[in-house]
């Protein structure tokens, strides 16, 4: 099997790992969002600290504890990851499934925009005329939901920050993962003993199964992310870009499908809108993509290069 194979297998893997959260979810239930997220948190440090510990990939710590700055973009970095994170379980345990995915399909619009009004890229028209389909399908689902759709917005706009801050971070999936831990851990920690100390915890009253499905939490956030770790280091950032829409097709469909989840005509205009947007975006990159191919061959160096896509949430 080649290395392209290869990293379509982890790819698939690691997109499908993520479009079937909204199953795993309401496994955890009575537990609340709250509580979930919080053994979200400390649980995923406990993974990726063994993972770093068997890989002995310890060095970069030393350097970024010498980095006031980058510190500080990464407490920024959990804390908008952190908003996104519960208000996915939240919005899923809730019955919004098909909300959720709405988030992610109009995340790359989001992003196009913070890299407009941020860091002041310039689009192309096709670009602008994406983002206007995808202004004009908030409109629309706003009007079919009597009211905007909190949920996807602050999922897009959560995701989007986090992915602007993880430029300024850049660093490796894991190594990120384990620093943005590292900020939630304590307050995590403090929450579920507060919890525990009340009498509300679910993890030491629901049974073993219970409290060894809290514990997964850890492995469900990591696991994912190795994958596409593993795919990104042998697929093309166009191969990366295309399939990351598997996630939120793979939500939508559970939240239809499994759950049965209203979707009134007006619904449906929306994220037909949408998906326009991103059959557009889509083309548009992938022409850009090989008109630049066309014009500038790549280096040796360059095509052995691994992709810089990270996608270090969800």
């Amino acid at each position: 099997m080649n290395e392209q194979r290869v990293g379509l297998v982890y790819g698939f893997a690691a997109y499908g790992m993520w479009g079937l959260f909204p199953l795993f979810w309401p496994l955890l239930e009575p537990a609340g969002a709250m509580e979930i997220l919080a053994h979200r948190m400390v649980w995923s440090l406990v993974v990726v600290t063994v993972i770093l510990l068997v890989l002995r990939r310890w060095a970069w710590i030393s350097a970024l504890v010498r980095q006031p700055r980058k510190l500080g973009l990464v407490a920024l970095a959990a804390t908008v990851v952190s908003v996104n994170w519960g208000m996915y379980i939240w919005g899923v345990n809730s019955g919004h499934v098909v909300e959720t995915s709405l988030g992610y399909f109009i995340n790359p619009l989001v992003t196009i925009g913070l890299g407009v009004l941020v860091l002041h890229e310039r689009l192309r028209p096709a670009q602008w005329v994406a983002v206007g389909i995808g202004a004009l399908a908030v409109v629309v689902l706003a009007i079919g939901y009597g009211r905007l759709p909190w949920v996807a917005l602050t999922l897009a706009f959560s995701f989007g920050a986090y992915g602007l801050v993880k430029k300024q971070i850049n660093m490796g999936g894991l190594e990120s993962l384990a620093a943005e831990t590292s900020v939630q851990f304590l307050p995590a920690l403090a929450f579920l003993v507060v919890l525990g100390a009340r009498g509300d915890s679910t993890f030491t009253h629901h049974g073993p199964d219970h409290a060894a499905l809290l514990a997964t939490c850890g492995l469900v956030t990591a696991i994912p992310l190795i994958c596409f770790g593993m795919s990104a280091t042998r697929l093309p950032l166009s191969t990366i870009g295309l399939m990351q829409y598997l996630a939120p097709v793979f939500q939508f469909l559970i939240g239809v499908l499994h759950f049965h989840e209203a979707m009134p005509a007006e619904r449906w205009a929306g994220f037909l809108l949408v998906w326009s947007a991103l059959v557009l975006l889509t083309w548009d990159a992938l022409r850009t993509a090989r008109g630049f191919r066309t014009r500038v061959p790549l280096s040796p160096t360059e095509v052995a290069a691994p992709s810089p896509a990270e996608k270090g949430a969800r």
